[in-house]
């Protein structure tokens, strides 16, 4: 069997190009300052005057505010911010592209504020670009409409397939393609979507920089080679969790690596706190092909820890992962399908599941340390897979021939948990408080087991020691400073950064009294307005917390605004208060229950609400397999939505009536697959065609509105979320 190691590739080597810049530098004369103006082309060395430049850009991505071409050019922003609107407005409402860089080489971008685009920065075919000391936060993101206690799956993400620059759709604070020999540093990104995408460029030099409390993504290959990924804090690129109630992370992951991704070093990286910490995929060729992969990426060093979902997912694919920490993830390492893969000298700690693997391959697990994870090792091959991929069909998929030596295990249910699997040699160095040191189950035929305490030593040259780069940065969280899972708060635009106090609800937030905790920077607090609840107590300090008694459940509308004295404070939108000065937040909660009578039908061919509207709608003016009352339209779920409902191809009609205080609303309606929605006998939505789960908004009146609401499920995944709330929001979305 095979045991160690790998050479690590990908190094990049950037003399020449440091050589380029410093002479070319030497022959610059003193550049010429000018102002921002709409439409601008950049296409010489130029310093921009400071100050704020507001200046819109179409939602098409095609016309930038700014233009930048040439060759050998150095664009200064001098601290200038460049913003796409207004600083309080919505997120999800930003578009256009702030500055696209066109073609050219060398050329370099530096000290800019660029905020308020759908892409603050998007370069093409662009070599040896260099973006430098910029700050590209608060850019778009979306709005999320997963709750507390429950997710909606319009939020999940899909970075899949972007062959045709699908990924451009979600934004980004930088967006990169065809730019070989990038290097971006000393940059920040927060309270965005994505931070930096880069797409089929190679030799990126990616370091000293900051992705932090993003709502997606905080770094993002796509077929990108042989680049460097060292110094970053990628932390808090979350969605998808609620401590407590669900852990689903939604895709959302600090480093993204998808589609022949090769070749790359990753190394001194923390990357906690995202959906996924690590989300390596080897692309749909080869889940058609069985060939390639996101294949000898070499992981030295990083922080995995506190991702709802797993650590590291890295599938289908082939890679080194050497003195990692993984700590407090759901699974620790899913690694589906990987392939003369080796993880060395990592440390595991607290995560459900250490290192799960199905259908893997010639894998190496040695010189790790477990502690406490519920299972540290599980392997198994599942009894069928997938018939629509290509890869079982092409390549061998049984799971077979581990070698796992030199590891030590302490406070776990089981260590092992193999299932059928062959061929595992086992060798320990130490065992401590194990229930079960070794399960087995189904055909493991080849398992071995040295019984024996035996150390394995593992040389620098075999673990390919990776030196910190000159003047790079130590992105680690520090001991005593804020980490793990119960830190991480999501609300409707993404993670929470305790930059600004905040009240949320310490459980369900519809219990009556409510009990809503006081977050963020120390300092005191008072009740500064309270308006259709009454609060108690009415001041305190942070971390603290209030009980709100609302005034009325029919409809439960209350508002407390507190006002905050201590530290400085950043808000969400980035407005900064100085310590010491007043910064008024508040909490509301609008719900307006309405008496709805359900009625549940299955249909079938012959009363398909697709081919067969007439047919259908005599099913539904029928008698019904279950009839249910509820204050609530609320459904998501992957199985039968109400007990003696079928899983698929059913279908409802409610009916209810709402009483509305005097005054504008939306009516918002998520739904997967048909939905229409009737008030007062008007349609005011049509989402009839079969789609995933979507947002649908109508402006209803206030007064007594009569509601009607007819919904399907074909396949698959079942939502429908029916509520009213204050104000105009706009279009469906």
């Amino acid at each position: 069997m095979r045991r160690l190691i790998r050479p690590i590739g990908g190094a990049v080597s950037i003399v020449a190009m440091a050589a380029w810049t410093a002479a070319h530098a030497r022959r610059q004369p003193a550049l010429e300052t000018i102002p921002l103006t709409p439409g601008l082309i950049i296409d010489r060395s130029v310093v921009i005057r400071p100050g704020r430049y507001e200046l819109p850009a179409p939602a098409d991505l095609r016309t930038p505010a700014i233009r930048v071409r040439g060759e050998g050019i150095t664009v200064d922003f001098n601290g200038a911010t460049l913003a796409g609107g207004p600083d309080d407005a919505d997120p999800d409402g930003y578009a256009g592209v702030g500055v696209l860089i066109e073609g050219g080489r060398h050329v370099t971008l530096k000290n800019a504020s660029i905020r308020g685009y759908k892409v603050g920065i998007l370069a093409r075919r662009s070599e040896a670009l260099r973006l430098t000391g910029n700050d590209l936060s608060y850019n778009w993101k979306q709005r999320l409409h997963s709750g507390i206690e429950k997710e909606s799956l319009v939020d999940w993400m899909s970075y899949h397939d972007n062959e045709r620059e699908q990924w451009l759709r979600y934004g980004a604070a930088i967006y990169l393609i065809d730019c070989h020999r990038a290097e971006i540093d000393r940059t920040t990104v927060v309270q965005g979507q994505n931070g930096l995408m880069a797409t089929t460029s190679t030799g990126l030099k990616i370091w000293n920089n900051t992705f932090q409390f993003l709502s997606s993504i905080g770094i993002g290959l796509y077929r990108v080679t042989a680049s460097t990924i060292m110094h970053n804090r990628i932390d808090w690129c979350v969605r998808g969790y609620s401590h407590g109630f669900y852990n689903r992370g939604q895709d959302s992951a600090g480093l993204l690596m998808y589609e022949q991704t090769h070749r790359n070093r990753v190394a001194f990286n923390s990357v906690t706190h995202g959906g996924d910490g690590l989300f390596l995929w080897a692309g749909a060729s080869t889940m058609d092909t069985g060939q390639g992969g996101s294949n000898d990426n070499y992981f030295f060093g990083n922080d995995f820890s506190h991702a709802p979902a797993n650590g590291i997912e890295a599938t289908f694919s082939r890679n080194r992962f050497v003195r990692n920490r993984v700590e407090e993830n759901w699974h620790g390492v899913w690694g589906g399908y990987s392939y003369e893969s080796e993880w060395l000298e990592n440390r595991f700690s607290r995560n459900g599941e250490a290192i799960a693997i199905e259908h893997g391959q010639t894998n190496t697990i040695v010189g790790n340390t477990f502690d406490g994870d519920e299972v540290a090792i599980r392997l198994w091959q599942n009894a069928t897979q997938d018939p629509t991929w290509g890869y079982p069909k092409h390549r061998d998929t049984r799971s077979r021939d581990y070698y796992i030596a030199g590891n030590s295990f302490r406070d776990h249910k089981t260590a092992l948990q193999i299932t059928d699997t062959a061929d595992v040699e086992v060798r320990w160095s130490r065992i401590e408080r194990v229930g079960i040191f070794a399960a087995l189950a189904g055909a493991t035929p080849g398992f071995s087991l040295d019984a024996r305490t035996t150390a394995v030593s593992l040389r620098g040259d075999d673990l390919a020691m990776v030196a910190p780069l000159p003047d790079g940065i130590d992105p680690m969280i520090k001991d005593g400073e804020r980490r793990g899972r119960r830190f991480i708060i999501v609300d409707e635009w993404g993670p929470y950064d305790w930059k600004s106090p905040k009240l949320w609800p310490a459980g369900k937030p519809d219990e009556n009294p409510l009990r809503l905790r006081v977050l963020g920077p120390d300092g005191a607090w008072k009740v500064a307005e309270v308006r259709g609840a009454s609060v108690e107590p009415m001041q305190g300090r942070v971390p603290g917390a209030i009980t709100v008694t609302p005034a009325s459940s029919v409809p439960v509308d209350f508002a407390v605004g507190l006002e905050y004295r201590g530290a400085a404070v950043t808000s969400p939108r980035g407005a900064r208060t100085p310590a010491g000065s007043p910064y008024r937040f508040e909490y509301r909660r609008f719900f307006a229950p309405v008496p709805w009578t359900v009625q549940f039908f299955e249909y079938g061919e012959a009363t398909d609400p697709i081919t067969q509207p007439a047919r259908f709608a005599e099913l539904v003016g029928g008698a019904p397999l279950k009839t249910v009352t509820t204050d609530r339209l609320d459904y998501i779920s992957g199985r039968a939505v109400e007990d003696g409902i079928p899983r698929d191809r059913f279908a409802l009609v409610a009916q209810g009536v709402a009483d509305l205080p005097p005054g504008d609303y939306t009516l918002r309606v998520i739904s997967d697959d048909g939905v229409r929605v009737w008030v007062d006998g008007a349609l005011v939505v049509d989402a009839w065609t079969p789609h995933e789960s979507r947002v649908d908004e109508a402006a209803i009146a206030g007064g007594r509105r009569a509601l009607r609401v007819e919904y399907y499920e074909a396949a698959g995944f079942a939502e429908l979320r029916v509520d009213i709330q204050p104000g105009r929001t706009g279009a469906a979305r």
